[in-house]
């Protein structure tokens, strides 16, 4: 199995270290449930990583504890060097679900973490603008999200976020609701705009063809209860990529091999567990 080890040199842009995340029972409060066991994975200033796992094994848990939304009930976390307290201050969101408040425009609903953080209305409005032309949404501010298709609403959204010029991007499954062309489009821009700056990426997906074209290193979970990483796995492959072209590479098909070999097994477990509970 082509293993890599995580960066060593320098503090990690994010780092956790023996995370576990253990809940009650909310139908029997005397059950716990472990999601996550002894979780060790870091992030390097500038790297890309995706997490990739069956259905329920707690890969948006630890996307959470990453943002400081949900601390673990034993391990650390680290954000350059420093341990993690609260919200994740150097860290931006990108949600799975609609995020967009619905009774702001486009333009207003990029702007508004700027206001919130007591940006003068205009400095705000001008970078919310030149964020709409960069997600290729110059003409779209005054359009409200019912007004707007699934994926205009995800450029918005990714403006949103990176507006903020977060050090650490974190990204659940955003383009999972997506048609394939579209979804292809988004990834795309999320790559052109990540090359632009270089942040750190946390990304979580269900789909191995997305992680590998996007990645610099996709980390395998195993399935839950108890989840952890099963393996971690280099994509030296040369960037700029066209996540379309990417695929059909023999390089790519081999690394896709690799991992689904890896992966193909827990996804059957998770599979399995789902029907026991149905």
């Amino acid at each position: 199995m082509s293993t890599a080890s995580t960066p060593s040199s320098g503090a990690a842009a994010l780092s956790l270290e023996g995370v576990t995340c253990t809940f009650v029972s909310r139908d029997d409060p005397g059950q716990r449930y472990t999601a996550v066991r002894d979780v060790d994975l870091r992030i390097a200033p500038g790297e890309f990583v995706s997490v990739v796992g069956p259905t329920g094994c707690g890969k948006s848990t630890l996307l959470n504890v990453g943002a400081g939304l949900l601390e673990p009930s034993t391990g650390k976390v680290e954000v350059f060097g420093q341990p993690l307290k609260g919200v994740n201050a150097r860290a931006g969101y990108m949600f799975q679900a609609e995020a967009l408040m619905p009774w702001r425009s486009a333009l207003a609903n990029v702007m508004a973490g700027l206001q919130f953080r007591g940006v003068p209305d205009a400095q705000a409005r001008e970078q919310g603008e030149e964020w709409l032309r960069r997600v290729g949404l110059g003409g779209f501010g005054d359009r409200y999200p019912h007004q707007l298709s699934g994926g205009m609403r995800k450029r918005v959204a990714l403006a949103q976020t990176l507006i903020l010029d977060p050090d650490i991007i974190l990204m659940d499954e955003p383009f999972s609701a997506l048609d394939i062309q579209t979804r292809q489009l988004m990834e795309n821009e999320v790559l052109e705009l990540w090359a632009a700056s270089r942040k750190a990426v946390l990304f979580i997906t269900h789909d191995l063809d997305e992680a590998i074209a996007m990645s610099d290193r996709v980390v395998v979970l195993s399935a839950g209860p108890a989840s952890h990483p099963i393996g971690e796995f280099v994509v030296d492959l040369p960037r700029p990529r066209d996540v379309a072209e990417i695929r059909t590479q023999p390089e790519f098909i081999a690394l896709h091999e690799q991992i689904w070999s890896v992966l193909r097994e827990e996804v059957l477990k998770g599979y399995a567990q789902q029907k026991r509970v149905a």
